[in-house]
């Protein structure tokens, strides 16, 4: 008798689990479905987004040229600086003779990532998109993700409004910069560009303004505020 019941029982369920699993299999086709849809237009939209920004881009070969405007300084017989005279505070300095130290110390502050990413770092982003979200709620001030080759396309390139289109096209130069030169080249012009405050451009003339030294002679607390100074150059300098 009880065999019997549970003969009865499984013939039962038999066309239960076939309808389960058929009611399964039909949802599963349509969230794949619906996955692929949402794929291909998602790589549509990201395709028309760079081809609108990417027309009427300033043209990023210029940097292989790049003639920085650097400071003229009058010293006299006996090497005392008598006068300096520059729109701009600057001295060139070639990427072999920045010290390592100085390099580090800006890597760390502003692109830890550097020397691997394509010129966006994607694990930034989200990373400060996730900060970003806490700080606006609790007040705090937002963070960047502009990788160092972004601040070239910026500063070299572009202009520093604050919109969502420039960042786009920042993105693209960056991507841009990144497969046409080294990521020397693009360190050197970074550290020759960079504004950092009293009028100062790029690393060699701002040691000689905060600390009255050649960058090979700077110790690295000094090299860690010099790399501190981007981000709010009139905050953070020493003077």
């Amino acid at each position: 008798m009880q065999r019997g019941t549970r003969k009865s029982r499984n013939a039962l369920r038999k066309p239960e689990l076939i309808h389960f699993f058929k009611f399964m299999l039909v949802h599963f086709k349509k969230i794949i479905k619906l996955t692929i849809t949402i794929f291909t237009f998602g790589l549509l939209f990201v395709f028309s987004t760079f081809w609108y920004f990417s027309s009427g881009l300033p043209d990023y070969k210029i940097l292989a040229n790049y003639k920085p405007p650097v400071s003229s300084r009058v010293h006299s017989g006996e090497g005392q600086l008598i006068a300096e005279y520059a729109l701009q505070k600057r001295l060139f300095v070639p990427y072999d003779s920045i010290p390592e130290k100085v390099i580090y110390s800006f890597l760390s502050a502003e692109d830890k990532n550097f020397f691997s990413h394509p010129g966006v770092d994607a694990k930034s982003i989200t990373r400060a998109i996730i900060k970003n979200l806490k700080n606006y709620f609790s007040e705090k001030r937002l963070q960047g993700a502009s990788t160092i080759t972004q601040q070239v396309a910026k500063n070299f390139l572009l202009t520093s409004e604050i919109s969502l289109k420039r960042k786009i096209k920042e993105a693209i130069l960056a991507f841009r910069i990144e497969r046409a030169y080294s990521k020397e080249r693009i360190m050197e012009l970074y550290l020759n560009q960079i504004y950092l405050g009293e009028g100062t451009y790029g690393v060699a003339a701002a040691s000689l303004e905060y600390f009255d030294k050649a960058i090979s002679d700077l110790g690295y607390e000094e090299t860690a505020l010099l790399a501190a100074l981007p981000k709010a150059p009139s905050k953070y300098n020493p003077i």
